[in-house]
């Protein structure tokens, strides 16, 4: 019994100036595949000029994407496929990403390459060269901030590709501009896609357009290579960000009794002051808060409150590392965290006193155990401890990111300029609320009796990316 093919449709994710034209030009050579050139551009069908195809008019194609990629499947003699790039129709997207049996051909091209070839294009309306006598040339000005927008699309596109293989644990073939005419590259392809027939020859017809070097075709190549200079390829000023992602923590959001509020509690913030502060708005003790919400629920909250507004909070990372040492670390109550607390002391050496801190453990012996517990939290957020990242001292940034899954704050409030920022919501709402309580500070002294510049260092080198995002300097009190 013949083995079944390990495909039955594929996918070319190319861009424009890409080589896509050539690649389809060879796969349609080949007995038994048919690439159907950009099937789902939302201005065509397949082609320049053309509505319908597969007797699947362009109208029925953008109502059910579905229709068209039916016809292809069942009219078809052999394996069909078609070219998708970035800006075509989402919705076919995820249906072949989530398909195993659809093939993923990935094509690249060094993207100044092809940001030049597709302004010459543009410039001379020549997108397609069968004989040289015919080329037509033309010098281009490389505009950076244009380029800066493309590169940005075109590596989302790309970023976003690749995580949705990797996730669903498929692989994709990758090929390059410059290797699209090496027919044993384009026959290897074919095995890829469990074709049994092979090319003898790469298809001579479409012929490179431009294959002068950069030098000749751009009018500012110097500028250009300053450009170029200055940004960063290999994104060298990165943060890598090894921490854990974090769900939307839908039922840990607070709404107001009866006003438009949705407020997005971030752990180890002001979340206390800020929740008597939003009951007390409705005339109300904390008890009438709403809470527990779950996605349908916020939902239905969200359309019954018409003009409310979602906020979130943040902290200055070093503030929130020290509530969270007190509260969590430092203590042995209720509120402690024991087993990390003992795994702290026995594998990771902080110099945290065995029991509750007594008489003798003074502002250099807190100290020494809040920097032990800064430097823990370096390699805990990076991914280098098998202790949990606890929403007690996970990255603020992290944190909202994982909640943008669900609901976007339309607000960060800042919590040392808390009491202005909850006035303007107020007024939002048409209310005039009393300023917020004062945080209730813990610890056996204030973060300003033991705050020096090595524990500042300490907590930017943990929260890098917080001090990043949010714009935070140095603790000031």
């Amino acid at each position: 019994m013949p083995a079944q093919p390990p495909f039955d449709s594929f996918v070319i994710f190319a861009e424009m100036r890409t080589g896509s034209n050539f690649l389809e030009e060879n796969l349609n050579a080949v007995p038994g595949v048919h690439c159907y050139g950009e099937a789902f551009n939302p201005h065509f069908v397949g082609h320049k000029d053309k509505a319908a195809m597969l007797g699947v008019s362009q109208q029925d194609r953008d109502r059910d994407p579905d229709c068209l990629l039916a016809a292809m499947r069942r009219e078809t003699d052999g394996l069909p496929g078609f070219r998708f790039f970035h800006d075509h129709d989402a919705r076919v997207l995820d249906r072949v990403l989530a398909d195993r049996r659809c093939a993923k051909i990935v094509l690249t091209r060094n993207p100044v390459d092809s940001y030049i070839s597709r302004k010459i294009a543009g410039e001379t309306g020549q997108w397609r060269l069968t004989d040289m006598k015919h080329a037509r040339r033309a010098a281009v000005d490389f505009d950076a901030g244009e380029f800066a927008a493309f590169l940005d699309r075109i590596q989302g596109f790309q970023l976003n590709l690749l995580r949705a293989l990797q996730t669903s644990g498929q692989t994709a073939f990758y090929i390059g501009y410059d290797d699209i005419n090496e027919l044993a590259v384009l026959n290897g392809l074919l095995a890829f896609l469990g074709v049994g027939a092979r090319l003898d020859a790469v298809s001579a017809r479409l012929k490179k357009q431009n294959p002068e070097p950069l030098s000749q075709k751009v009018t500012n190549f110097e500028e250009m290579q300053h450009a170029l200079a200055e940004m960063d390829r290999f994104d060298l000023s990165r943060t890598p960000n090894f921490e854990p992602r974090r769900g939307p923590a839908v039922p840990g959001h607070v709404a107001a009794p009866d006003s438009g509020l949705l407020y997005l509690p971030v752990k180890g913030g002001p979340v206390e002051t800020v929740e008597s502060w939003l009951a007390a708005l409705d005339g109300a003790d904390t008890g009438a808060l709403r809470r527990g919400f779950t996605q349908k629920t916020l939902r239905q909250w969200q359309r019954s409150h018409p003009g409310h507004r979602c906020f979130s909070v943040v902290t200055h990372p070093l503030t929130r590392a020290y509530r969270a040492f007190c509260r969590h670390i430092l203590p042995t109550g209720p509120d402690g965290f024991p087993r990390i607390r003992e795994t702290l002391r026995g594998s990771y050496k902080l110099p945290l006193p065995q029991q509750a801190p007594g008489p003798d453990y003074d502002a250099a012996a807190h100290r020494a155990a809040f920097l032990g517990f800064l430097r823990f939290l370096k390699g805990n957020l990076g991914g280098q401890t098998a202790l949990r990242v606890d929403g007690s001292w996970a990255s603020q940034s992290a944190i909202l990111q994982g909640m943008a899954q669900v609901v976007l704050p339309d607000m960060i409030l800042r919590e040392e300029r808390l009491a202005e920022e909850l006035a303007f919501l107020a007024a939002e709402m048409g209310k005039a609320a009393a300023a917020p309580a004062p945080c209730a500070e813990p610890g056996p002294m204030p973060l300003a009796d033991i705050y020096d510049e090595e524990i500042e260092d300490a907590a930017h080198e943990a929260y890098r990316r917080d001090y990043l995002a949010f714009g935070y300097r140095a603790w000031r009190g």
